[in-house]
């Protein structure tokens, strides 16, 4: 089997995640902070650990679904696990800077 270029795929992953939106905000949710952890493994399967802004969000049940739908659509990656975490909570700490300037946080 090829040996994987695990920086490539999480470079792509990253990019992918910056094309989804919460709905009620207008920044993506890379640049939120909503998303904890990326691990790529020899494999080329990606582990994404992430959260959403509130427990009771409108999309608790569809973005977590979005988002592992359109990373599994990326032709490089053999296959994602996505789990969807509570702690630590988000708070607007964890946002980028240019989230936090866009949104008026700055």
């Amino acid at each position: 089997m090829e040996k994987v270029d695990k920086q490539k795929i999480e470079n792509e992953v990253i990019e992918e995640l910056k094309t989804i939106y919460d709905p009620e905000i207008p920044v993506n949710i890379f640049d939120l902070g909503m998303v904890y952890e990326i691990d790529v493994d020899d494999d080329g399967i990606v582990y994404v650990k992430m959260t959403l802004t509130a427990p009771n969000c409108p999309v608790a049940e569809t973005l977590p679904m979005q988002v592992k739908e359109r990373l599994m659509a990326l032709p490089s990656l053999r296959g994602v696990s996505l789990e969807l975490v509570w702690d630590p909570p988000w708070n607007i700490d964890m946002m980028s800077d240019e989230a936090k300037l866009l949104l008026g946080y700055m």
